[in-house]
């Protein structure tokens, strides 16, 4: 007779009490999550909608770079990689709402594939020996890269030696990201791309939307970005960034440590006219003397 049931269906058994609290509980603390935005889809789509909001880069008149430009730093390409972009890699873990909704450092760095002028991808041309905003920049010369204000933040880009403890998650080389604190780990200078041409432009103006390196002051690395490292973030398939020197047999930086600090078009038509057609030019620009 042990499997006649003696109870009618509706009788509830078991700590039903204590279950249906518990779901009475997590049906609350949700509905309080959606009302402070803090669900993880909320808090995606926050992030998504501001730090995807379109930048208006700076436009050279002159054809050279100055002090305050806000710039995007692309590498054209090559082998098995794409053109890219330095790009924030903040997720939902990077957001903070004190003082004010924006992200938090330190933050992480990548190479986005999808070349367009947002505050994810836009960079300021900062001094750090006291040259004026507005003055030229010149190869050689020390300056820092920060994001933009508001909810960028404003934060520098920076390195240092590698370590056991601090290095590149997939090719443990020297690790580059974005802290608050501006120090000599957030100094970098432009080189002319031809070593042998180097010295005949060292302290000239430099010109914007040219191949050059970006060089990290202290540890004289040059700034990389990799194709065979492939990071998969919440904004798709990614190459992972890095400060390492590419030498090939002639001595001479590879194709992953060429950057172009692109700048907008002075029609007024977004990004400038070589980065808009990808037909970047290799022939080395003319000297320009102060």
């Amino acid at each position: 007779m042990a499997h006649i049931r003696t109870y009618r269906t509706p009788v509830k058994m078991g700590n039903w009490f204590e279950e249906q609290r518990l779901k009475e509980d997590e049906v609350k603390e949700h509905l309080e999550k959606k009302e402070r935005g803090e669900l993880a889809g909320q808090k995606m789509d926050f992030l998504k909608e501001n730090i995807l909001k379109p930048v208006k880069f700076s436009v050279t008149n002159d054809g050279t770079l100055h002090f305050g430009d806000i710039v995007m730093l692309v590498n054209m390409g090559g082998g098995n990689r794409e053109c890219s972009a330095v790009s924030i890699n903040a997720d939902v873990n990077s957001l903070t709402k004190i003082p004010s909704p924006s992200i938090q450092a330190p933050c992480a760095v990548s190479a986005v594939r999808s070349v367009q002028p947002c505050t994810r991808t836009a960079f300021v041309i900062t001094s750090v020996d006291g040259s004026p905003e507005g003055s030229t920049l010149h190869f050689e010369q020390s300056f820092a890269l920060k994001t933009t204000s508001g909810f960028a933040r404003g934060l520098y880009l920076t390195s240092d030696l590698q370590s056991f403890q601090k290095c590149a998650k997939k090719s443990r080389l020297q690790e580059v990201s974005l802290e608050d604190s501006d120090s000599f780990l957030s100094w970098w200078k432009i080189v002319y791309f031809d070593p042998q041409e180097r010295l005949e432009y060292e302290g000239l103006p430099v010109p914007a939307n040219v191949k050059v390196l970006i060089v990290h002051c202290k540890t004289n690395q040059a700034l990389a970005v990799l194709g065979d490292q492939v990071l998969w973030t919440m904004y798709g398939k990614e190459y992972e960034l890095t400060a390492h020197t590419f030498l090939d047999s002639h001595k001479a930086e590879q194709d992953n440590n060429h950057w172009i600090l692109c700048t907008a078009d002075p029609a007024g038509d977004g990004l400038s006219e070589v980065m808009l057609t990808f037909n970047f030019t290799v022939n080395p620009p003319t000297p320009l003397h102060s």
